[in-house]
């Protein structure tokens, strides 16, 4: 066993009502394990966790990561700016997660987008996708595309994630949800955040087929 220092930020800070606190985690334990332990300490913040970004000593880290003994891990809700959540995984996407992001008593219109894959291209039968990305600088532009939504529609909020990794079709590759005071600006604010997503977000998909594969936008 070792201790870690815990510390809580915003939204997770009042769920716990604590800044910081010291736990006990096994040795080996990784950050998936303290996050378990941690939604049974504090129930309130069970919901949170799928919101909250995971630092270990001041780095963002994956899930999987090891947590040392003497480590400081941050939980760290998403950051202001017209946004509620922007990220990149490697796990199945829930559209719930989104719309909670952004919804409030202030927003009359939410409207969602939910991009799955496709059984077949151009009459090509698809077996599966493979998504890439190079996450730090897609989570940016992810965000940079949020502030664009609040300057250019006053009160509206976006969130957005992305799926990495291998989809089978019919499974969802990316999740929107645009909240505004009314519904044209949500319906505006989604359209435009899928339109810039696929022109300027460092995200790429290769195509598997039956007699063939090809990185979309570089093939015939």
């Amino acid at each position: 066993m070792g201790s870690i220092t815990v510390l809580y930020f915003a939204a997770a800070r009042e769920r716990v009502g604590t800044q910081r606190e010291t736990l006990e985690v096994p040795e080996g334990a990784r950050v998936q394990d303290v996050l378990r332990q941690l939604a049974e300490r504090h129930a309130s913040l069970k919901p949170l966790l799928p919101h909250l970004r995971v630092a270990v000593n001041q780095e963002f880290v994956d899930t999987g990561e090891e947590v040392p003994a003497g480590a400081e891990l941050a939980l760290i809700p998403p950051v202001s700016g017209g946004s509620g959540l922007f990220s990149v995984v490697d796990r199945p996407l829930r559209l719930e997660e989104v719309v909670a992001a952004v919804s409030g008593e202030a927003y009359g219109g939410l409207v969602t987008f939910s991009g799955s894959v496709r059984n077949q291209t151009k009459g090509r039968r698809v077996l599966k996708l493979e998504y890439e990305a190079y996450p730090p600088m897609a989570e940016k532009r992810l965000a940079a595309i949020g502030a664009e939504v609040a300057e250019r529609w006053g009160g509206t909020r976006l969130a957005i994630m992305h799926r990495v990794g291998t989809l089978q079709p019919g499974e969802l590759a990316v999740v929107i949800a645009a909240a505004a005071p009314h519904r044209k600006e949500a319906f505006l604010a989604c359209e435009h955040a899928i339109e810039r997503l696929k022109q300027d977000v460092p995200i790429w998909k290769k195509e598997f087929f039956e007699d063939g594969e090809v990185w979309v936008g570089l093939g015939p």
